[in-house]
């Protein structure tokens, strides 16, 4: 076993999440709630890491490169339309949230959409489809649905 392979982490903690170490570094920042594999390479070129080294033969140095760069994308040069809040309703200012912070943001949009009885509120009260897929085959709920057969006597 050569040395760099005793150091490789196998599970490294980056913004409050379990990471693959043995994963090349986009795809395992992928499995941060938030970050996507695109994202993930635009994240590790923009802090000069090779996105085909493995995550657990980062330093601590790099790693906190690394989530720095997550949570402020714009000191980095990541593009806007790379992020995942544009144009924030409340504030209007482009942002890119992750892990807990975004589902509770998510779930805070579908409450106000719900409230002012927007098209996308109330598809969402009523459980049904919201993007203008199809319901008349799918997405039913309950059990299964075909035709009643007479009873044999």
């Amino acid at each position: 076993m050569s040395a760099q392979q005793k150091e490789t982490r196998l599970i490294v903690r980056l913004l409050g999440t379990d990471l693959d170490g043995t994963k090349h570094v986009p795809y395992a920042l992928a499995k941060i709630y938030g970050v996507g594999i695109n994202f993930g390479y635009a994240v590790a070129r923009a802090v000069g890491i090779d996105p085909m080294t493995r995550l657990g033969q980062l330093t601590d140095q790099q790693l906190a490169l690394l989530e720095d760069a997550i949570t402020n994308p714009g000191k980095y040069g990541i593009p806007t339309w790379m992020w995942n809040r544009r144009r924030d309703p409340v504030t209007g200012k482009d942002t890119h949230l992750v892990g807990a912070e975004l589902n509770l943001t998510m779930r805070e949009d579908i409450e106000r959409e719900k409230k002012i009885k927007s098209w996308r509120g109330v598809r969402h009260m009523l459980g049904l489809k919201v993007r203008g897929q199809r319901t008349r085959t799918t997405g039913r709920k309950g059990g299964p649905v075909g035709v009643a057969r007479k009873a044999t006597k």
